[in-house]
């Protein structure tokens, strides 16, 4: 199909390799790309641009062709505009009635219009996806026609549907299992259940459910019509198939890298998803960075039967931050569980950290510590988000009672604000507070208290800087505040550049809260990860320039 062409003002020239064209400015720069490299003889150049003008409704084009010095001179103009006169979409078989009116009201090319070729397409193609997504499977065009009268300027539209008869969805028919029962595709399905009528966004939602496991390389969920029984009132029941290549059993990983808060770090780590053949996924490795070392495993199962997800981990954990040198040593279960568009997750986690700021003695921490986490997204795109909110809050807490060295409840909260700014512009802002209640800080391990500073916190002050000193460190306090504005312009579809300010502080109490200021540009990628950022940023406390670099992925 030739493109399609907007008209805009007069006028422009505008040169091909072999040929000059003018007349409307964007009109001339859209057809010049799309012109031969050898000009052709002048009769088929000008049968060459009447197709292209007629896929915008443009019939009744006149050209003028010169010469010079051997280089054709075309100058277009495109004439009156063809619009739709009249409109006839007919829908034939089982259709139910209020799904056929919808269908025919809603049709995106009505009379009055300009007649596009595009908009002609779209249009048709619209009417059999609505027809596809109620249920009717084989619905097809049978046929279409653009009646033009050029003479007229009228373009006259028919499109004639056969709906076919309703489907249903039947049992899955699940292949390509080696090492995984069926029972756990059952698992992840939340879309397709026998007897329901057949969507093909369902189908699509299951497909992409599995895709997003650990457990399948490739997955094709489609609806099995050839392989139809009838069902009550003129229905057919219709076997959904699945086929899936399953992902190799083990993956082992190395890697290397550096981070702006936490130094050059190496790592290995071995990944199974099929552990004990329960279809288990189990992740552990080794961290090594110039600040912080870890060691780590987690268990993760299926979703059950309420889509939840049920984990259990433990962690060895050692770290020099700030003057401030921890040992922590935690186990923990948790349950996540989606909820529309909120996801919910329980946790209950045990932690005995030993810390020795420097200048100061060493003290033991013990921790039994029970969690809520809500995260509710509203995003355009959860990777790279432009436009939407995100929003976290937490509340947890431990009691002397069991197993913690102090009483307290901790609280926390979070929240990111997308907001579009033209075509190439965004502003995010952020904000994040936080309140640990109790008595004294001490005997609460680091976790449960608050430090602030570095990338995704306070930018232009070292990691976790702001906090309360303690000796010659900077320990946790029981109180944060923080706040950012950024705004990001990008200069082509994959790079921007941004300027920000943030300010925040850490505090063993409210009135002590002094938010230290930073402020700098940085530089934004859409790598295949999410967006990556650099800033150089200046921290007007300190006095002092900081680079930092992040995955900028929303919580």
């Amino acid at each position: 199909m030739l493109p399609m062409l907007p008209m805009l003002a007069w006028p422009a020239a505008f040169a091909a390799p072999g040929i000059v064209l003018e007349g409307p400015d964007e009109l001339v720069a859209r057809m010049t790309p799309h012109l031969p490299e050898e000009p052709p003889a002048p009769r088929r150049l000008q049968a060459m641009l009447e197709e292209m003008l007629a896929t915008e409704g443009y019939f009744s084009p006149a050209f003028t062709i010169s010469e010079a010095q051997g280089v054709p001179r075309v100058r277009v103009d495109p004439g009156p505009r063809t619009h739709v006169a009249e409109v006839a979409v007919g829908i034939d078989g089982p259709v139910d009635a209020e799904t056929k009116r919808s269908l025919i009201a809603a049709w995106p090319l009505p009379v009055g219009r300009p007649f596009r070729q595009e908009d002609w397409s779209e249009a048709k193609q619209q009417v059999l996806s609505g027809l596809l997504a109620a249920a009717h499977a084989g619905a097809r065009l049978v046929d279409s026609a653009a009646e033009i009268d050029a003479r007229a300027r009228q373009a006259r539209l028919t499109a004639r549907y056969d709906a076919g008869p309703p489907y249903r969805f039947g049992a899955l028919r699940v292949t390509g299992l080696h090492r995984y029962p069926a029972s756990l595709v059952a698992r992840y399905n939340r879309a397709v259940e026998a007897g329901d009528p057949y969507r093909e966004e369902d189908l699509a939602a299951l497909q992409g459910a599995l895709l997003a496991t650990p457990y399948f390389a490739a997955a094709r969920v489609t609806l099995d019509r050839d392989g139809a029984l009838p069902g009550e009132g003129g229905t057919l029941i219709a076997p959904v198939n699945v086929d899936l290549r399953e992902r190799p059993a083990h993956r082992f990983g190395f890697g290397a890298g550096v981070s702006s808060n936490t130094g050059a770090r190496v790592e290995a780590s071995y990944h199974t998803s099929n552990l004990f053949n329960q279809a288990w996924q189990f992740d552990s490795g080794l961290r090594v960075e110039q600040k912080q070392q870890t060691a780590y495993a987690d268990v993760m199962l299926p979703p059950d039967a309420r889509n939840r997800r049920h984990a259990f981990g433990l962690m060895v954990e050692a770290s020099d931050i700030q003057g401030l040198r921890t040992t922590r040593h935690a186990f923990g279960v948790q349950t996540t569980q989606p909820r529309g568009s909120v996801e919910q997750r329980l946790s209950l986690n045990w932690e005995r950290e030993r810390r020795r700021p420097d200048g100061e003695e060493e003290s033991v921490g013990r921790a039994l510590a029970a969690n809520v986490q809500w995260t509710w997204r509203r995003v355009d795109d959860p990777i790279d988000p432009r436009q939407g909110i995100v929003l976290q809050a937490q509340i947890g807490g431990g009691s002397k009672a069991l197993l913690s060295d102090q009483n307290f409840v901790r609280l926390h909260g979070r929240w990111l604000q997308y907001i579009p700014l033209g075509e190439r512009d965004s502003l995010a802002l952020r904000a994040e507070a936080g309140a640990t209640l109790a008595p004294s800080r001490r005997g609460i391990p680091q976790d449960y208290l608050f430090r602030a500073g570095g990338a995704g916190s306070v930018r232009g002050y070292s990691y976790q800087s702001l906090g309360v000193r303690e000796g010659s460190a900077t320990v946790g306090g029981r109180y944060l505040a923080v706040l950012s504005v950024e705004a990001t312009h990008w200069i082509s579809p994959a790079w921007g550049v941004a300027a920000f300010i943030d300010a925040g502080d850490a505090a063993d109490n409210t009135g002590e809260l002094d938010p230290a200021i930073g402020y700098g540009l940085g530089v934004r990628w859409k790598s295949p990860a999410g967006p990556l950022g650099a800033d150089l940023a200046y921290g007007q406390r300190s006095g002092e320039l900081r680079i930092h670099f992040a995955l900028a992925i929303p919580f």
